[in-house]
């Protein structure tokens, strides 16, 4: 069992505060080392926001089912994988719903569930495209009905020092790749999300950005097993505010490298440009591995805070899944 590190007497940052409905229903949170079949070591997006009263993808119908409007409950729960099923206390649902660093909609984490109401989620065309040889023009529900999903719990870190440990609905990425069968001198995945701004106000509001949000992998990152398209949370439908209906993770990564809401995928033979490294390639280079020897220039990366507990652990090397990954990075 790790152990838990007490906050320091100094000032946090905003960005690491505790919410107050957080910290009044604060727990001890029970780690517990490695998944109990795959081996991992117990651990933890620009994507991350305070608690509040927050709204769901879709307003429910009877049953609190999404309404007739949003993505279908067909497959939902999906089965958890065994080798992904740890039991770790899983982060509050409704903190997580309400948590979220969506910079389309809002810089302020409470207000991004709040705000995503005008968000049309249904139909979602995806476009698969570039160095391929089976180029690919498809609604996001269609895809996932001739998907097998699977739940699996993962860890989820910020880089802004804070974590989360959530149930996963979706498909391993490499499934997805090897239907549109990548050419030869395909090298790197971009990933483009939606460019709305009469739906989406920090699309307006921040102006200055390069939008839309582009993201980008190496293809063997993106075959890694890890790798997922996420379609949905705690047995659920993705909530708009986590990125519905498609989005990625990829749990090794800080969570600004998981891009929600894509409606384009790109296999380029080149290293592709993204938002975060665009504006800001020291702090937020392309590779971005959790890694808790390399501080970010304004933070330490040493510790998280669990967004539910408040409580401070240790890092760890790759968010604890470098059994699965280390390979990739022979100087890491």
């Amino acid at each position: 069992m790790a152990n838990i590190i007490k906050r320091p007497g100094w000032n946090l940052p905003e960005n690491l505060v505790t919410p107050e409905a957080a910290f009044l229903n604060r727990r001890r949170f029970l780690r517990e080392a490695g998944f109990a079949t795959a081996g991992l070591l117990s651990a933890s997006l620009i994507g991350c926001s305070r608690p509040a009263d927050g709204a769901p993808a879709d307003p429910p119908a009877k049953g609190g089912t999404p309404a007739a409007s949003g993505p279908t409950t067909r497959g939902y729960p999906a089965a958890r994988n065994s080798d992904f099923n740890p039991g770790w206390p899983l982060s509050n649902e409704k903190v997580a719903a309400n948590y979220n660093n969506f910079y389309e909609f809002s810089t302020s984490k409470s207000a991004v569930a709040k705000l995503v109401g005008k968000f049309t989620t249904t139909p979602w065309p995806l476009k698969i495209s570039g160095l391929v040889g089976k180029p690919l023009e498809i609604d996001a529900q269609e895809l996932i009905d001739q998907m097998t999903l699977e739940e699996r719990v993962y860890r989820f870190r910020c880089v802004e020092a804070w974590a989360m440990i959530v149930p996963w609905t979706g498909f391993p990425l490499a499934k997805l790749i090897e239907k549109v069968q990548p050419q030869a001198g395909a090298k790197f995945l971009r990933f483009e999300t939606f460019n709305r701004p009469e739906q989406a106000p920090g699309l307006a509001s921040l102006h200055d950005y390069p939008w839309p949000y582009t993201e980008g992998l190496r293809l063997e990152e993106a075959m890694n097993p890890l790798a997922m398209v996420v379609t949905g949370i705690y047995g659920k439908p993705l909530p708009k505010q986590h990125g519905a209906p498609l989005r990625i993770i990829v749990p090794w990564k800080y969570g600004y490298k998981s891009a929600k809401s894509i409606v384009k995928i790109e296999f380029v033979d080149k290293q592709p440009a993204t938002l975060w490294e665009t504006i800001n390639p020291r702090e937020y280079p392309f590779e971005s591995n959790v890694n808790p020897r390399v501080p970010h220039p304004r933070w330490s990366q040493a510790t998280e805070r669990m967004i539910d507990t408040d409580d401070r652990v240790p890092t760890q090397m790759f968010n604890g899944y470098a059994k699965y990954v280390e390979s990739l990075y022979p100087k890491a």
